[in-house]
């Protein structure tokens, strides 16, 4: 069944951006353009269509743990689909291959979606030596024995001058991040794979997908779309860790003034995305104040303009994002209902780990995300907080079969 709300899809991942941002960028050294890579690696790039392997390079300036831990670590350029329109788009990433020899079958793949980073093209983790704080997962899941690949997300590490590919037909680059595009993401997390076994041809057909916060949502959107979308591929499971599925709240939130400091910086980062989207989306309609003074700044994510992006969200205050009046707030809902999950059925089991309390999204609507999912048939693990993905991963890889937690259907 195919998955709708191809059209837009823009905040259904948008829960971990405010605190991740400042955590992973605050503590990530150097610009983005300081993370030095080696030389053009050798593969077959004469492929094209989504999933079609654009560059690879050597990647040399990473943290220890990943360079232990892996035998190839690339930074990789690939073809995918844009959420939005369906035009094809150039998006960046990484790919790291365990130490050793392949199983027999070739390495299983992994494809990891990082939590919320930011929404400007130096904001993506390829361009950082801790991968923008995601290294620990990485190194994880390459202790595991499974090679990882990770979408830096259309609109994040490239600009329109970095990959012209006008040769390539590949149209026009879409240079900017379209922030909690479900469909989007899940295109990005999917193509990263068939690129990936481009440039690792050991690798195998059969793969997973890992995701945190927004990857989560992107981890998640995979799973509805790789039912029509995964070409050749098998999708043995996926793990959607805090995912930021059900954001209709937010809406509701922003007109009645209780947004989180957390949720006025997921709404400010989406709010910005649609503005990129939609030339006449009234942008004014939603920001005021604080909000509308620092608006370019809130989306800092490297170097000291994160210092300037803190005070900035600290100074927002309740009206800086509510919307103008009922109509804009139903605009705004209707947007969000259009990015939130679930949307189809999903082809693979899935464990979902739910955010606490004081999360992007409250437990209840977590809650009835995982129940509208199981009402589709969908085959649902629910994670405890300390539930640990890469060993569930595992068990998919290995053919367990995995814990439904759905409620068994009723007569009728």
């Amino acid at each position: 069944m195919k998955r709708t709300g191809v059209v837009i899809g823009v905040l259904a991942g948008v829960l971990a951006m405010a605190s991740t941002v400042l955590a992973a960028c605050g503590t990530s050294s150097g610009p983005p353009a300081g993370a030095p890579r080696g030389p053009a690696l050798t593969a077959d790039f004469s492929h094209t269509g989504p999933g079609a392997l654009i560059s690879a390079e050597r990647l040399v300036d990473l943290v220890q743990p990943l360079r232990d831990r892996s035998s190839l670590a690339a930074r990789i350029v690939y073809e995918s689909t844009s959420g939005i329109n369906d035009s094809h788009s150039l998006v960046s990433g990484t790919v790291f291959v365990p130490n050793g020899e392949p199983p027999p079958g070739g390495w299983p793949v992994v494809s990891f979606a990082h939590p919320a980073t930011g929404i400007q093209s130096r904001c993506a983790p390829s361009a950082s030596p801790s991968l923008m704080g995601s290294a620990p997962d990485v190194v994880a899941l390459l202790d595991a024995g499974f090679v990882v690949t990770a979408t830096d997300y259309q609109g994040l590490g490239l600009r329109d001058t970095d990959h012209p590919a006008a040769d390539r037909s590949i149209g026009p680059f879409n240079g900017y991040h379209p922030f909690l595009d479900s469909t989007t993401e899940g295109y990005n997390v999917i193509d990263a794979v068939r690129a990936a076994r481009t440039l690792v041809p050991a690798a195998s057909t059969s793969f997973a997908a890992y995701g945190v916060g927004q990857g989560g949502q992107a981890a998640w959107a995979a799973d509805e779309l790789a039912g029509d979308y995964r070409g050749g591929l098998t999708l043995v499971g996926v793990a959607a860790v805090r995912p930021t599925a059900a954001l209709d709240g937010l809406a509701d939130a922003a007109a009645a003034g209780t947004l989180t400091k957390d949720q006025q910086t997921t709404l400010q980062q989406f709010l910005a995305a649609l503005g990129h989207e939609y030339g006449d989306f009234p942008l004014d309609a939603y920001r005021h104040g604080a909000a509308k003074r620092d608006w370019d700044v809130l989306s800092a994510c490297w170097g000291s303009a994160v210092a300037d992006r803190a005070r900035a969200v600290d100074q927002m205050g309740p009206d800086d994002l509510r919307p103008d009046g009922p109509d804009a707030t139903q605009v705004l809902r209707g947007y969000l209902r259009k990015t939130s999950l679930p949307q189809a059925p999903a082809a693979a089991p899935m464990l979902v780990v739910p955010d606490g309390p004081q999360g992007l999204v409250s437990p209840d609507q977590a809650a009835a995300a995982v129940a509208a999912a199981c009402g589709m048939g969908d085959v649902i693990t629910q994670g405890p907080p300390d539930a640990d993905p890469v060993a569930w991963l595992t068990g998919r890889f290995s053919g367990t079969t995995a814990q439904n937690d759905c409620p068994a259907p009723t007569a009728g």
